[in-house]
This record gives structure tokens, C-alpha cells and sequence, in this order.
């Protein structure tokens, strides 16, 4: 499942439009670390702000997950529109042939329906519209697990500290993601099941009554009463009302977890910022010394 240089990597676009020249420093970056690059057919397609069409999207990702030279599919961009498609393709060779699907935000949705139909593991991580030319130093840290995560390496991650942190110990598969979109999934043949797992969480852009209703969701759902461990990645750019709701995102994310005893970490640098180490999903991680190790082991 690992890559190696010399192997095939395809591009597609299963949500937000997105431009040819947005995605070109990303295929130059990922020739330079020694992968043929493949571009889908239709990823540059526009209809409305979606990516092409339904049939355009499908075309290219089900091409690229039949094709047994491809390795790994990298979304281009997040937006909205995977959850449109999802339950038009066949993700059967993509787990069978243990291929990697990439991306962040609306890619949760592949995440969680892929790990929940099949678990086979998939990247959480930055993606082509955010590999620039010339790119920070955050962003090339970003790029950088990306590789690490696509060709196997076994990664430790310090976990920042937090005023909120809830120490401890942990281990489990790691799963997550957007937390909007896990929200959506709920009760779909998406919906993720949590127990005994580490869950991560980010998300960007929203107002924090609506993030309150989010946890309140997985709450009553019971996805956060087993888990066996939370990391809580940006919640970025986050609103609030004329009369403010009086916790921020963080805090109203402990609210409902503190209880129950399981490790909560806070600030981790993944989701929406500049900053967005990768992870591996659907593989086992541990929560140690204040560290997030993710080995390469696939077993």
C-alpha cells in the first residue's frame, strides 16, 4: 500500500471547482519526490461552483480506483459535493487493490464511508489547492507528512499544550475529520463508528451554537462515550452572535467529553491552517508522553 518513487499517483476533483494553474506547484511537487502524476480527465470541469458534473467527477475517481497502476487518489480541493457522489461508486477495487484516498474537509465524507464499508486506511491531509509555488514553511511541514504518510514512515507528533488538555494515555484506530461533515453522515451508510477509537476533529467557519448542536448530535448518537481518546485539530475562524454564545469552540468541545475520562487534546496542528500535518486514518495510533505516534504497520 506504501509508495515508492517510480509510482503513479492520480488528481481528481470530487467537490469545488478548481483551476489548472492552482494544481500545477502540487504535480511539480510530487514529480519531484519521484511519482508519475495523473490528472483526471474532467478535474478542471465547472458546473455552477462544483467541479463539473456528477458524471464528470464519477468518470475520473472510479477511472483512477479501476486502475490498478494508481496508487494513491489526491483530491484537489474540499468545498462540497463528495457526498453527491459517494454512493455512485464502486469503491471495491480501492479497497482490494489498498490504495490511498487523500484529502481533508468535504474528503471526510470518503474517509468515513471508506472506513466504515471496507477499512481500508486513508490520509487525512493538506491538499493541491493549498501546495503553493513558493510555499511557507508551515506549508512545506504540511507537504512533507503528506510524503511521509504516502511512503510509510512511522511519524511522532508532539502534542501542543493546552490549558483544556486532559492528559493521559491512549491507543486505537485513528478516524475523524470535519467535524461538519461527520455531523451530516449521521445516520447515512457513512455514519462512523467510534468506539474504541481515537477520534480527531476540525473544522472551520462556523458558528459556535452550531458547533455546540454538532456535539450535542454525536453526543445523544453516542460516538464520544467510548472513544479511546480525542484530539481536537483548528477550529478555525469560528462566529458568533450579536449576543455571544459565552464558550469558544474548544471549550464547548470539552463540555461534552469531559466526563468521561478519555484523554482530549487540544490545538493540533491539522484542518484549516497553513499548518496541517497529516494523518493516517484507519490505522492504529497511540496517545503517549504527550505524543501522537501513527506507525506504518498496516496490520
Amino acid at each position: 500500500m506504501y509508495l515508492k518513487k517510480g509510482d503513479t499517483i492520480g488528481i481528481v476533483s470530487p467537490a469545488r471547482a478548481i483551476e489548472a494553474a492552482q494544481v500545477e506547484p502540487a504535480i511539480r511537487f510530487f514529480e519531484k519526490h519521484g511519482l508519475r502524476v495523473l490528472v483526471g480527465d474532467n478535474a478542471y470541469n465547472r458546473h455552477g461552483q462544483m467541479a463539473g458534473s456528477e458524471e464528470d467527477k464519477i468518470q475520473d475517481i472510479q477511472g483512477f480506483i479501476s486502475n490498478p497502476e494508481v496508487k494513491a487518489i489526491i483530491s484537489t480541493r474540499g468545498g462540497y459535493g463528495c457526498v453527491r457522489i459517494i454512493d455512485q461508486l464502486d469503491l471495491g477495487p480501492l479497497a482490494e487493490q489498498m490504495k490511498w484516498f487523500v484529502g481533508f474537509s468535504d474528503v471526510t465524507v470518503f474517509h468515513s464511508h471508506i472506513h466504515q464499508t471496507y477499512g481500508t486506511p486513508t490520509i487525512h491531509s493538506t491538499m493541491p489547492i493549498n501546495m503553493t509555488e513558493n510555499p511557507t514553511e508551515e506549508e512545506k511541514i504540511s507537504n512533507e507528512t503528506l510524503i511521509d504518510c504516502l511512503f510509510g514512515a512511522d511519524i511522532s507528533y508532539v502534542l501542543p499544550g493546552h490549558h483544556l488538555n486532559q492528559s493521559g494515555d491512549a491507543s486505537g484506530l485513528l478516524v475523524g475529520g470535519n467535524l461538519s461533515m461527520l455531523y451530516s453522515l449521521c445516520g447515512s451508510t457513512s455514519d462512523l463508528d467510534t468506539r474504541g477509537k481515537i477520534l480527531f476533529l476540525e473544522d472551520l467557519d462556523e458558528y459556535l451554537y452550531h458547533v455546540d448542536r454538532m456535539m450535542m448530535n454525536l453526543k445523544r448518537t453516542g460516538k464520544l462515550d467510548n472513544l479511546a481518546g480525542l484530539i481536537v485539530g483548528g477550529m478555525s475562524d469560528m462566529r458568533d452572535n450579536t449576543i455571544p454564545f459565552g464558550k469558544d469552540a474548544e471549550q464547548i468541545i470539552l463540555e461534552h467529553t469531559v466526563e468521561y475520562g478519555y484523554p482530549i487534546y487540544f490545538g493540533f496542528e491539522a484542518g484549516h491552517q497553513k499548518l496541517n500535518k497529516a494523518l493516517r486514518f484507519g490505522l492504529r495510533a497511540e496517545i503517549k508522553d504527550n505524543r501522537l505516534l501513527l506507525s506504518s504497520n498496516l496490520a
